[in-house]
């Protein structure tokens, strides 16, 4: 197997990390990789935020859902969904006086540019874990960034059109984690279709998530009044306090795309 492979196939999330800081060097070849990541029309719609203050990442081991290994790990990276630079970029340009001169308005970014922006950061995202995973650096991604948006834009600093689409946090990973064994995957019958999507019946969700449930129940027939993976998943993911803020956060960021 070739090493691109084997590391591709290997990774798993790490939350666990030694006290051992990350070379400068190290560091710059991730951000390097990063930014040769694939990105629309080579417009790069995204930003990094380089969390260094420790304050800060105690903050954010709050903020994202209580989770105190973020404060521990000692590289944290915010990606963000950035469109704001090139709106101020068209507005240095004069294109404001160009589309009044032709009496339209300019356009600003809207709901598709947040879309393809959130493409951009999360492929280089993954361009950094990859890269980190080369190195024996675990990582671990944090939706949680989406969560409490008038707190995160106020730490920030974040203008309108700035979306923080996910946090990871990079670390070397402790001898436990890295003898844990990784989580499964759904078989590709499940998730990979031929020219159009279709939809699943129950006898095939049984038979998709059998393993699983038999993980998650090992042997008994309910937990908390839940009796198959799907309601027990429904309970504890879907329908979380957690999940219901990531909504209500990311509603009123999107506030300001839908303008345009």
């Amino acid at each position: 197997m070739n090493p691109v492979m084997d590391t591709l196939l290997k990774r798993k999330s790490i939350r666990a990390y030694q006290q051992k800081e990350i070379p400068p060097e190290v560091k710059a070849q991730i951000l390097q990789a990063t930014l040769r990541a694939p990105t629309a029309g080579n417009m790069m719609l995204y930003s990094i935020l380089d969390i260094t203050d420790q304050t800060i990442k105690e903050q954010l081991a709050k903020t994202c859902d209580d989770q105190s290994f973020i404060a521990r790990a000692p590289l944290v990276w915010v990606f963000l969904a950035d469109y704001q630079r090139w709106d101020d970029y068209f507005v240095a340009c004069g294109v404001e006086q160009i589309c009044a001169g032709k009496n339209v308005s300019m356009r600003r970014p809207a709901e598709g540019d947040l879309f393809l922006a959130c493409c951009d950061a999360l492929i280089a995202a993954q361009n950094a874990v990859i890269a980190a995973e080369s190195f024996g650096l675990g990582s671990c991604y944090i939706g949680d960034i989406m969560e409490r948006c008038e707190i995160h834009r106020d730490l920030f600093n974040l203008p309108e059109y700035v979306f923080p689409i996910a946090m990871l946090c990079f670390g070397y990973p402790t001898e436990q984690q890295i003898k844990r064994e990784q989580s499964g995957r759904f078989d590709q019958k499940y998730i990979v279709f031929e020219n159009s999507y279709r939809r699943l019946e129950k006898p095939e969700f049984d038979e998709m998530f059998s393993q699983r449930q038999a993980q998650m129940f090992n042997g008994r027939e309910s937990i908390d009044g839940s009796v198959n993976a799907g309601q027990l998943i429904y309970r504890r993911k879907f329908s979380t306090d957690f999940a219901l803020e990531m909504t209500r956060s990311v509603r009123v960021m999107l506030k300001a795309w839908e303008r345009a």
